[in-house]
């Protein structure tokens, strides 16, 4: 499973926050207390959510080690911060007091940790949840390319709440222009996205127009009453959260998560690497993995996961723009069709194109 990411930088914060729908993964997975989970890492976000469910263990795997150390830090927060301070710390809300927050947070990390993190001081001054490349990518898109379309004014009236039919109509009569169609389709081009936001090897498999998928999928989120509480919608559209937070990070969820903080453990390599040292795994978060993988390679990453899944697990992912189904080349997965069907209406995901829950039968 290595092949397809040896030229892929891995020296970078790639993704500062995750970018899948935390809200539906909960619900695919259903984890209860005894289970164990393996998740991949990214940003630790909907591992952190995951965690709220008191699973047994959560293990967060991930090939990039500076994503791995953001995990850490977001860990050793929640262990030494209270809420309003583990906001501030990470940039949810503003504050002239992160190196306080560091002075505390960093006491609960291994001194190579504590080292890596004093090295990138200025991300954590910034706000690390907008370090990313992905983050930088959307940034530049609120900041250079949106002004030219609409003014702020619109971009609030947008997000506004309003009803389903005011949402609709607004879209289609003020947002909808010829500007931002342009724009747009060339600033979500496969050649600009994969050279400042995605890795252009994430986007080897695609075989659809990117510009033209991404378009029409905005055209749905945004005509849709939904992106009036979407928080990924929020950050993309006015550079941050404001009081639409990421499940992980919403007070009802916090004390939770903080009190389950010792359960996960993060693994840095592949999944095949975490088998050798972890077993037991009946719940699968898999991110959208699957999207740079070969049909070929695709199979045998699948029959891997399999074999190394307890009875009855269970298997969410996302598909981008390339289908990836394990039921449709292994007879003993099952999809939810249930929940395939209700939950990919609810995803708040900008991009993706299904969300796929297959059970192991």
């Amino acid at each position: 499973m290595g092949e397809q990411l040896k030229e892929v930088r891995h020296d970078i914060i790639r993704y500062a926050n995750c970018w899948e729908d935390a809200d539906i993964l909960i619900e695919a997975l259903d984890v209860r207390a005894n289970d164990r989970v393996l998740s991949i890492g990214s940003a630790g976000d909907n591992s952190f959510s995951l965690l709220a469910q008191n699973p047994e263990l959560i293990v967060a795997v991930d090939i990039n080690q500076v994503q791995l150390n953001l995990i850490e830090l977001k860990k050793a927060a929640f262990k030494t911060l209270d809420y309003d301070s583990f906001l501030e710390f990470l940039g949810f809300k503003k504050s002239g007091n992160r190196l306080v927050h560091w002075s505390k947070v960093k006491k609960e990390l291994s001194e190579e940790l504590a080292l890596f993190w004093e090295e990138r001081i200025e991300e954590i001054e910034k706000g690390v949840i907008y370090e990313g490349k992905f983050e930088k990518y959307f940034e530049y898109f609120r900041t250079k390319i949106l002004p030219w379309i609409h003014s702020q004014k619109e971009v609030d009236e947008l997000l506004k709440p309003k009803s389903a039919e005011e949402q609709k109509a607004y879209f289609h009569k003020t947002w909808n222009t010829w500007r931002w169609r342009l724009l747009f389709k060339v600033f979500f081009s496969r050649i600009v996205m994969g050279r400042f936001g995605r890795d252009p090897k994430f986007l080897k498999e695609v075989e659809i127009s990117v510009a033209n998928y991404i378009l029409g999928s905005a055209k749905k989120k945004l005509s849709s009453v939904a992106c009036q509480s979407n928080y990924l919608l929020h950050f993309i559209m006015k550079g941050n959260f404001g009081d639409v937070l990421p499940h992980y990070a919403r007070p009802e969820n916090f004390q939770v998560v903080k009190r389950n903080i010792h359960k996960l453990e993060v693994f840095q390599g592949l999944a095949e690497d975490a088998f050798k040292e972890y077993n037991g795994f009946n719940r699968f978060n898999l991110s959208n993995i699957f999207e740079y993988m070969t049909p070929e390679l695709f199979s045998a990453v699948s029959t891997n996961l399999l074999e190394n899944g307890a009875a009855d697990s269970r298997y969410a992912y996302w598909n981008l723009m390339v289908p990836r189904v394990i039921s449709k080349i292994d007879s003993s997965v099952v999809l939810d069709k249930e929940l395939y069907e209700k939950l990919g209406e609810l995803d708040k995901g900008f991009f993706y194109s299904k969300f796929i829950v297959e059970i192991k039968s």
